[in-house]
């Protein structure tokens, strides 16, 4: 059997990724995740991921893709990555605790990445 691979369709469902995420709930506490986490991924994928979340903050609070690229230390393509998760995704936004907006071309987001691309 070939490399388990998840689909854009599939992924929810499949029964290894199921499995994390009750793994990932089932840990209480900070510590206890964060030696989860260091046993599962690598150092520099633990530092991929703290940093999308940071962009994601600090897109939330408004800043340019510009700035945030500057202050993170993040590529332009993975601040417009981020972006587009927290426009059409739902996982940034639980965690951060921001409530979609029922109409897309109202977004924020949608409205920041306009003057972004107006600034470059």
């Amino acid at each position: 059997m070939g490399k388990r691979r998840f689909t854009e369709g599939s992924w929810r469902n499949e029964p290894w990724l199921r499995s994390l995420c009750r793994a990932l709930v089932s840990l209480k506490s900070e510590s206890n995740m964060a030696a989860f986490l260091r046993d599962i991924g690598t150092l520099s994928e633990l530092q991929a991921w703290s940093e999308r979340l940071e962009v994601a903050r600090e897109l939330v609070q408004g800043r340019s893709y510009r700035e945030v690229s500057m202050k993170t230390g993040a590529s332009t393509a993975t601040v417009t990555r981020v972006a587009k998760f927290l426009e059409n995704g739902s996982g940034y936004r639980a965690v951060l605790g921001i409530r979609k907006e029922r109409h897309h071309h109202s977004s924020a987001l949608r409205g920041e990445r306009m003057a972004s691309m107006r600034s470059r």
